[in-house]
């Protein structure tokens, strides 16, 4: 790979993931953040399968992004969505997998509104 922030960030990612696994009792909660937008995941594992996603492209989500002022705002409604859709199919905890990036800023964000909405991590 290329010496650059992108790859060294996917190394990152799969050293995490070497560790954090999520199955049908306490799935993953994948978190991608690009330059513009912000994505999270609640993922079987065991399946490889996606039970729930949100992120800021989604119809519903952002009719509430209108008032955020910053990415991190954003980053948080999504945590709140994500978080809601998942206690709809009866998920309440998950695994936390900050996909390769530092656990601040937008990704902290993130994770912060998706307890603030009643997931356990």
């Amino acid at each position: 790979m290329a010496n650059t922030s992108r790859a060294a960030r996917i190394v990152r990612h799969e050293r995490v993931r070497k560790n954090v696994s999520g199955n049908t009792a306490r799935p993953r909660l994948s978190v991608f953040r690009s330059s513009e937008h912000i994505y999270a995941q609640v993922v079987d594992d065991s399946v490889g399968n996606t039970l729930v996603a949100a992120s800021t492209l989604d119809a519903e989500v952002k009719t509430q992004l209108t008032d955020a002022k910053s990415k991190t705002d954003e980053a948080m409604v999504v945590g709140e969505y994500v978080a809601k859709r998942a206690l709809a199919k009866g998920i309440k905890q998950v695994v936390f997998d900050r996909g390769g990036n530092k656990y601040h800023g937008r990704v902290k964000a993130l994770a912060d509104g998706a307890r603030a909405a009643g997931l356990e991590f």
